[in-house]
């Protein structure tokens, strides 16, 4: 694989392998901290993560734009990982949601910053053929990366409260220290080792911004990813959903641990095969195993049945996350590539607040109304992505 693959596709996948090792050891725990010691109710769960991913998206879609019009992709990526570097240590002296807020929503900002440069260099650095592959291996560094981070988690959470059914202050606080290390060597492995790409057609004209000579095929896939995110709330109340079933925070922790394991290992493959067969066969397939899991974990009654599903979540992952990137390279010319994935994630995060907003509403309500209870997230999140794999196959053809 390594002579098939160029020196970016490498050195950015061992970037986003430290991030995500410092990155999952916290925001995984970032909805126990908020419930359990800050003591603060579902819905603003939801609105913390909906503003945080919503910021990330739309602050997305200027830096990639930017990127397109500068012709310089690596710059602002590690802007972005420097930045969401430096903002993650001040978690540690978190007392409030509206300073939890405020940290997330900052760390987002450099997570916007970042991908879409990010995901250019990476289609810009790799040939059409091997796109596939070249994502689906990024996604396994990602996730291993997060395997990794979540096990130094667990093992802090054991050897500082062990069985312990809540989170505490003390064992928080000590991973947040811990996270600083990868974090800036992640920001010291890209500076080093990545390469900028020049276009392939240059032109002595100032590059605009704009979305002109985007395809349509584009803008109908794009449509189709917002209706599915719209039901895809963020993953915290997968967590909680655990927690509510009798899962502790260490057999929480083992229940991601698993995820990211089959998604570590599936995701690369995955993505090989869309080289082959296409990426819509394969993305389908995943949306239709996502929707048959939220299903799961709507009607499951025990904790080690939600931690079988979200371990089989990891499929669906496997199957998408690389996937619909690589598709948006695709439809795509190289001197735009910036522009569609800002848009691309922007649509993910306009989408995604909203999402994640309405789970915890309909989980527990707002305002004096109690809402449906714990499954209601999981059965919305099933239905609309039903909608969106109905929209994708006769609208993206």
């Amino acid at each position: 694989m390594k002579r098939k693959l160029p020196r970016n596709v490498w050195v950015l996948s061992v970037t986003s392998f430290l991030t995500d090792v410092s990155s999952e050891m916290l925001f995984n725990l970032l909805p126990l901290f908020l419930v359990n010691v800050l003591g603060v109710r579902t819905a603003v769960v939801g609105l913390i993560e909906g503003i945080a991913e919503t910021t990330a998206s739309l602050v997305k879609l200027a830096s990639g734009a930017l990127s397109d019009y500068l012709e310089k992709r690596k710059a602002l990526t590690a802007i972005g990982y420097s930045f969401s570097a430096l903002t993650k240590p001040l978690l540690f002296f978190a007392n409030t949601w509206g300073l939890v807020l405020g940290i997330r929503f900052t760390d987002r900002v450099g997570k916007g910053i970042r991908s879409s440069p990010r995901d250019a260099l990476l289609a810009d650095s790799t040939p059409e053929e091997r796109r596939g592959l070249a994502f689906g291996l990024h996604r396994a560094a990602d996730t291993a990366g997060a395997f990794t981070g979540l096990a130094i988690a667990a093992l802090v959470v054991w050897a500082t409260q062990a069985s312990a059914v809540e989170l505490t202050r003390n064992t928080f606080q000590t991973v947040v220290l811990i996270s600083i290390i990868p974090a800036f060597l992640g920001v010291i492995v890209l500076i080093w080792g990545a390469r900028e790409v020049g276009p392939e057609n240059p032109s002595q004209e100032k590059r605009r911004f704009g979305f002109s000579g985007l395809d349509r095929k584009f803008w109908a896939f794009l449509i189709v990813i917002m209706i599915f995110t719209l039901g895809n709330s963020a993953d915290a109340f997968i967590i909680l959903r655990a927690q509510e079933r009798g899962l502790n925070v260490l057999q929480v922790l083992g229940m991601l641990l698993t995820f990211n394991a089959v998604y570590t290992l599936i995701a690369s493959p995955a993505g090989a095969l869309s080289d082959r067969i296409g990426r819509r066969r394969v993305l389908m397939a995943g949306w239709l195993a996502y929707g048959l899991i939220y299903l799961g974990f709507a009607l499951a009654g025990t904790g080690t049945q939600i931690w079988f599903l979200y371990g089989v979540y990891g499929l669906y992952y496997a199957l998408s996350e690389g996937i619909s990137r690589a598709m948006v390279a695709d439809l795509v010319p190289q001197e735009q590539r910036g522009t569609a994935y800002g848009l691309y994630h922007a649509g993910i995060g306009l989408a995604a607040f909203p999402a994640s907003l309405i789970a915890g509403i309909l989980w527990q309500g707002s305002g004096g109304w109690q809402g449906f209870g714990p499954a209601a997230p999981f059965f919305f999140g099933a239905s609309l992505a039903g909608l969106a794999l109905l929209l994708f196959i006769t609208w993206v053809r």
